[in-house]
């Protein structure tokens, strides 16, 4: 399981109608695409739920390196690049996944919260925290799905959860979810990775 995401921060009076049109004509063009467990369409706006920015940031969780390759060096990403520029694009390592209580229903919001590990630490006291925070979340009222997973070159942790409503019993940085592809979510393994 890998998780990989890029943002593209908008400007301050950037029409965030151009992001909604646009996830709305190409969103499933990923619904059904071979290796991905899910792709959640994030947007947040500047002023809205705290966010300091607009921003469009895509969060992926892929089954398989061989659906992440063949979206980002066969074609699929390079639309995106053409119409914005080429964004850095995070990867990192899965460490576990839940679905929620309301795996079923549609998700209205994201969280992300991305931590770096201090020095010192026990990583793995860290990563069996890491799976018991994605325990945590998936089994909170409203909770979609949650996951968590590392980048062991920065030494940094994400926790993403999807919620069915916008009072999410997560923190960090709150997005919209404009579409939601799934072709291989049910495929996702559950739990800790290791």
């Amino acid at each position: 399981m890998h998780a990989m995401q890029y943002e593209l921060t908008l400007p301050a009076d950037y029409d965030t109608a151009v992001i909604r049109a646009r996830v709305a004509r190409i969103g499933h063009l990923l619904d059904e695409w071979d290796g991905l467990g899910f792709k959640a369409y994030l947007l947040r706006e500047r002023g809205q739920h705290g966010s300091p920015v607009n921003q469009y940031a895509p969060f992926y969780l892929w089954n398989t390196v061989e659906g992440m390759n063949a979206f980002l060096w066969g074609g699929a990403f390079q639309g995106l690049s053409n119409d914005f520029g080429r964004p850095s694009v995070r990867q990192w390592s899965g460490l576990a996944y839940e679905d929620g209580g309301s795996v079923g229903s549609a998700a209205r919001f994201a969280v992300r919260r991305r931590q770096l590990m201090p020095e010192g630490v026990e990583l793995a006291e860290v990563m069996a925290d890491a799976v018991s925070e994605t325990q945590r979340l998936a089994g909170a009222d409203g909770a979609v799905l949650a996951a968590a997973a590392v980048d062991a070159s920065r030494w940094e942790l994400v926790h993403f959860s999807l919620w069915e409503h916008d009072a999410p019993k997560a923190d960090g940085d709150m997005f919209q979810v404009l579409h939601l592809s799934t072709p291989g979510r049910g495929r996702l393994p559950r739990g800790r990775q290791w």
